[in-house]
């Protein structure tokens, strides 16, 4: 497994050279994680939770036309009037929007005419991207930094949806080609000792954060322990021979109505073949390989694994005070695996980052003091903290440059589309 770190911040926000290269390469990067598709892959949604390729696409594109070019570029002209409605996601202050499980009917605009809407916003931001920014501009230069965050949490999202399209297609077809992994076996799993003491966490202050990630603040933590390493397919198969999705005393009640309504025996995208265990990857099917860390797996299965195993999730506080001093290096999509890859070393904790989403117990809840930004922005994070949980640490699918510690990613508990994963507490 190659290991990718996160390289420092390229350079102020003032520079011109520095924010305009940034940009073009986040903006390329998705054009590029789109090369290997056929035109039909670009329009295909598998289930409302997803999004075609092509929506993906334009929506990355309307959100600095709107938020960047309408309001900071006096001679700018919208490419389409009507593209508000068809890319708008959820911003309601912007106006009315296609419904979410109705973006698939959008065989126009052509793939083409994306493509042209994604030159005509690119071309208008490198005019804007190359005057001086000063004075008042330092709010636009926010703006363009949330949206290139927002681009790249869009191109995981294209990578996790097109894995679900064809993993819907009976042909089962290939992503791209992609190296499996060496079979070699899983380091063993120790447990590393936090103790008692009053946590700092959340965002400090320095370089780009979401608004979700403050205020800093103190929180109080019982002694805990962490698991060395992310959970494995050979672990979370012990659970499944030992009966793990048919035993409701180790499911919360929803969790157990989640099995019985969608019929779980297994993560998503594991089939069993001859006796064998076989999964798709954004590679193709291939076995299920021991080592590699568990992926795809709901809140409700983290949980029920953990309390099969004797242990518990970590709480979001004590994930980030076990990392808040370890480098943000791993298997991120830059590594161009897109799939989790086994511990290569016993050095502990390991994995903390990349590979997969860690699933933690928090419920996805404001930190004391917190405040929304104002204006149709502040509907970004805040308007979800309702039924959803915190993932923590990014996986093979997010970009090195977009992660750190004190992020915040959250879902529905019973989501398993995304590359989501689970690394063990317990209480010490």
């Amino acid at each position: 497994m190659r290991s990718t770190r996160a390289p420092a911040p390229v350079a102020s926000p003032n520079d011109r050279t520095a924010r305009s290269f940034r940009f073009s390469h986040v903006r390329h990067m998705t054009e590029q994680l789109c090369a290997p598709l056929a035109p039909e892959d670009y329009v295909v949604q598998s289930m409302p939770d997803a999004s075609p390729a092509k929506w993906h696409l334009a929506h990355t594109s309307w959100f600095f036309e709107t938020f960047v070019l309408v309001p900071g570029l006096a001679d700018y002209r919208v490419y389409d009037p009507r593209f508000g409605y068809l890319f708008n996601s959820y911003y309601n202050a912007v106006g009315e929007r296609i419904a979410r499980d109705r973006r698939g009917m959008l065989t126009r605009p052509t793939v083409e005419e994306v493509y042209a809407y994604r030159a005509h916003v690119d071309q208008a931001m490198a005019r804007l991207l190359d005057r001086p920014f000063a004075g008042d501009d330092a709010q636009r230069a926010s703006v363009i930094e949330l949206g290139l965050h927002h681009e790249q949490q869009h191109q995981e999202l294209l990578l996790t949806d097109l894995k679900h399209a064809f993993w819907s297609n009976p042909l089962r077809p290939a992503y791209m080609a992609t190296s499996a992994t060496a079979r070699r076996s899983a380091p063993a799993l120790r447990w590393i000792d936090y103790p008692a003491d009053l946590y700092t966490i959340g965002h400090a202050g320095d370089g780009f954060a979401y608004d979700n990630e403050s205020p800093r603040h103190q929180v109080y933590l019982e002694p805990f322990r962490l698991a060395s390493r992310l959970t494995t397919n050979d672990e979370y198969l012990a659970f499944i021979d030992d009966d793990g999705y048919a035993r409701p005393e180790l499911w919360l009640s929803d969790g157990w109505a989640a099995v019985q309504a969608s019929r779980w025996t297994a993560p998503l995208y594991w089939e069993r073949h001859d006796g064998d265990w076989r999964h798709l990857t954004l590679g193709g099917m291939r076995s299920v390989e021991p080592a590699e860390p568990v992926c795809h797996v709901s809140y409700y299965e983290a949980d029920a694994f953990a309390r099969w195993s004797g242990a518990r999730l970590p709480t979001e506080a004590e994930w980030e005070a076990a990392v808040r001093d370890a480098a943000v290096e791993g298997n991120f999509v830059e590594s161009g695996r897109f799939a989790p890859a086994p511990a290569d070393n016993d050095d502990a904790p390991a994995q903390l980052f990349g590979d997969v989403w860690e699933w933690t117990a928090s419920a996805y809840l404001s930190y004391p003091g917190y405040r929304p930004d104002a204006g149709a922005l502040g509907e970004y994070n805040g308007k979800f903290m309702c039924n959803q949980f915190v993932l923590r640490g990014g996986s093979c699918a997010t970009s090195a440059t977009h992660v750190r510690a004190t992020y915040r990613n959250f879902f529905p508990p019973d989501a398993r589309w995304q590359f989501s994963g689970i690394r063990l507490a317990k209480d010490l």
